[in-house]
């Protein structure tokens, strides 16, 4: 049991703030606690690694060195290097205004207020903060905000609970394992005597956000073998509660761990064992492990298109632009396979939409040259560069045309890549045109879309 009970639908106010100005207390309150075309390659990359390898732990993997950062997103430009900008001074009259923002979750709000002096520590009578109450309701971009402006981890609620049994009870995964990589208590018990892996079972459905939750609290360290104040373990609570899945992931933490943990988390990568990707990272086995060819478990996971895997992984801190000896990535490949899951699941571990393949393509190209629809459709909408050329002088448009063979599924890519923005007017390494190619190819549908555009 924690703070993080239902929340009634409230009004929140309006905060503007300008610059160091303060603003004056709000009157609204807080909720009530709740509880690719043949080429000749470019050299790979300088590092590779050609046996699995270990890691050398660092200050962040204060759970178990299987857990890494990836980094929050990118922070607003700062000053100069070399100028040291001091923080601004406390105003208490901001903190209520801050706690109402970050039950808006109004990111943008809540930094102007912090910027001028708000507290992400500061809490009200019924001991909520900016920070607990982004653990509590799953805002990531507002926790990584608290984070990188001083949240005490050691922060409890009104139930003596950490931010991480909060997120626990909520089957929040993903902020479960930001909290885990800023090195959180994992097995921090509350008042009532529950831990966050207790509360994710007592209070959880068994679905597939608490199976993720539960997966990232054993690779981190959770004790599965503790008796709660129910006078259960964890897997005695499972059980009772018919959550077969939640059941296994558990069942799997209490055998003995892998001889060899590297070599189990890319074998458990690679055939989408998502259990044992916990209990390999619960070992000790570095998030980043690569095999022979230089692959990562999320390389692995996403070439074989294995999402749940891939999503354990990315909530722990997976890196999704790291590259293989062909200078693939989990990113990258994801326009290879045409997973539109896979690439939802990456998406939010901020990968490098710029980052090149052994061609020079980004990954807009490849799924356009081999007719994945749907990919292309979602893809174009990040805002990945559809006009980007390859080395071997293609676009994604030109390789729909090149490569494909103008039926419907090339027509509407073509439909895709023009509306987002692709030019028909850049033409290849020899100056042929895309309009040029689908002439000369007998693709008269596309030749009429390009002639439309301009092409």
């Amino acid at each position: 049991m924690s703070s993080t009970r239902p929340l009634a639908a409230l009004g929140l106010l309006a905060v503007v703030v300008t610059a160091c100005a303060p603003v004056a207390g709000t009157t609204a309150s807080s909720p009530a606690p709740s509880s690719p075309p043949v080429t000749s390659p470019s050299s790979p990359p300088a590092t590779t690694t050609t046996t699995a390898t270990t890691a050398t732990p660092t200050p962040e993997t204060a759970i178990t060195t299987s857990i890494e950062p990836s980094g929050p997103p990118a922070e607003p430009a700062g000053p100069p290097a070399g100028i040291d900008v001091p923080p601004p001074a406390p105003n208490p009259a901001l903190d209520q205004p801050l706690r109402d923002a970050a039950w808006a979750n109004d990111v943008p709000t809540a930094a102007a207020l912090i910027a001028a002096g708000a507290d992400v520590n500061a809490k009200d009578e019924t001991q909520q903060s900016a920070y607990l109450i982004a653990t509590s309701e799953g805002y990531l971009d507002l926790l990584e905000l608290t984070l990188a402006h001083g949240a005490d981890l050691t922060s409890l609620d009104s139930y003596q609970g950490t931010g991480l049994i909060r997120a626990g009870e909520r089957g929040h995964a993903d902020i479960v394992g930001r909290l885990l990589r800023a090195g959180i208590e994992v097995n921090h018990v509350n008042r009532p005597g529950w831990t966050a892996l207790d509360e994710a079972i007592v209070y959880g459905d068994g679905g597939p956000t608490y199976v993720d939750t539960v997966r990232a609290l054993v690779a981190g360290g959770a004790d599965v073998d503790r008796v709660a104040s129910d006078g259960r373990t964890p897997l005695q609570n499972a059980q009772r509660q018919g959550q077969d899945a939640v059941t296994a992931t558990l069942d799997r933490a209490g055998q003995a761990p892998p001889a060899d943990p590297a070599a189990a988390l890319l074998a458990a990568a690679d055939a989408g064992d998502a259990d044992g990707v916990a209990v390999a990272l619960r070992a000790g086995a570095p998030i980043e492990t690569r095999d022979e060819h230089g692959r990562t478990p999320l390389l692995l996971a996403a070439l074989a298109d294995r999402v749940d895997t891939a999503r354990l992984l990315v909530v722990l801190g997976a890196d999704p632009d790291a590259q293989d000896d062909r200078w693939d990535s989990p990113w990258l490949v994801t326009g290879v396979t045409g997973s539109v899951a896979m690439l939802e699941t990456l998406l939010p571990a901020h990968p490098d939409l710029t980052l090149r393949n052994r061609f020079g393509g980004v990954s807009v190209i490849p799924a356009s040259e081999r007719g994945h629809v749907d990919y292309v459709r979602r893809v174009v909408t990040t805002g990945i560069d559809v006009n980007h050329v390859n080395d071997p002088g293609w676009t994604a448009l030109l390789e729909a045309i090149v490569y494909g063979d103008g039926s419907a599924p090339y027509q509407q890519i073509v439909d895709i890549l023009l509306a987002a923005g692709a030019d028909p007017r850049i033409a290849d390494a020899q100056g042929i045109t895309p309009l040029q190619h689908a002439r000369s190819r007998g693709q008269t549908e596309i030749a009429d879309r390009l002639a439309a555009a301009g092409g």
